[in-house]
């Protein structure tokens, strides 16, 4: 009879992942509501048939190294900047993601951003929650209306194109920037128009970011970017933090262009950039992007499913690097 298979969780995940996989696995989860440390990723991992992890892991050829038996590798998170692929790839290992499944989530928490910002809600909720309102006055808290402006999408993808989508109740023209190909599904529904990064930024009040994290997104919101906006405009980061130069969002802030901004993810996350907090035009969230049951357990399921895939020498169903598997007849 064969051994069952040894996987290793990082970090808790919702039960209806963890479920899949002890009908077929030895499952060890993390016990501390915290990431492992590097040591105790390499120890863990050491037996491990396969592995879940998230973003705080650095999935790299160190992690290989000490993970002989690994069969597969299963990212809970749609982004993979922590995983070096093709030394996975090199080393004839599945990893896997989990797209799709947060898309909604995160699309809907970016314009919970915008008009958290553009209606100074943070400030008016601390106001009221310090009981010091005096009553309504004519001249308080005045933000800005969305209906009607240019929404830029940075990084039209899926989380990118359903953000767009969702504009078309505030009727908002709609332009983008990025993507190797023009994304026909905004050019089509919504009339969207593709521009260069510098018209883009001239033209966008909402700037939205989706873009993955590559050595040309890195940064791609600098000081000069950032001076390119509209002194009016509004930007929303739900993709990932090193994408704007953090330090220089906070100088360009403090001077008032662009006049606000909604973070979800950070540059060196879990901290903030010096000086960020105290912004008044600034609205930051714990990066709780994909923090719904149905996303959450989505991406459970799809982790789980995944990795499953892996064990049994299957095709995972959101593999990174399919080509593995393809080259490698009779993987178990």
């Amino acid at each position: 009879m064969n051994a069952r298979p040894k996987v290793v969780v990082t970090r808790r995940i919702p039960e209806a992942g963890l479920a899949l996989l002890r009908e077929n696995c030895d499952v060890w989860v993390n016990p501390d509501d915290r990431p492992l440390t590097r040591e105790e990723l390499l120890s863990r991992a050491a037996d491990a048939d396969g592995v879940i992890g998230l973003l705080t892991d650095r999935i790299d050829a160190g992690f290989f190294d000490a993970a002989p038996r690994l069969r597969g590798y299963a990212n809970y998170a749609v982004g993979f900047d922590n995983i070096d692929v093709p030394e996975a790839t090199r080393r004839g290992l599945p990893v896997s993601n989990t797209p799709d499944v947060l898309t909604t989530a995160t699309a809907e928490l970016a314009w919970a951003l915008v008009f958290a910002v553009a209606r100074h809600l943070v400030a008016a909720d601390a106001v009221m929650r310090s009981g010091n309102w005096p009553g309504w006055g004519p001249l308080q808290f005045i933000g800005q209306e969305i209906s009607g402006k240019t929404l830029g999408i940075f990084g039209p993808g899926r989380i990118g194109t359903a953000m767009a989508r969702m504009s078309r109740g505030f009727s908002m023209p709609v332009v983008y920037t990025g993507g190797r190909r023009p994304n026909t599904t905004l050019e089509t529904e919504l009339g969207a128009k593709k521009l260069p990064f510098e018209e883009f930024l001239e033209t966008a009040d909402i700037v939205s970011i989706h873009a993955p994290l590559t050595p040309e997104t890195r940064h791609a919101f600098d000081a000069v970017a950032l001076s390119r906006m509209k002194p009016t405009a509004i930007v929303v980061n739900t993709g990932r933090g090193p994408i704007i130069d953090e330090a220089a969002l906070v100088a360009a802030l403090a001077a008032g262009r662009p006049a606000g901004a909604g973070l979800d993810v950070y540059e060196s996350e879990p901290r903030m950039a010096e000086g960020l907090a105290a912004l008044p035009n600034v609205v930051v969230a714990p990066h709780i992007g994909s923090a719904t049951q149905t996303a959450r357990d989505g991406m459970a399921t799809l982790a789980a499913r995944n990795l499953l895939a892996m064990l049994a020498g299957d095709s995972p169903p959101t593999c990174l690097n399919p080509q593995v598997l393809a080259t490698a007849p009779g993987r178990s």
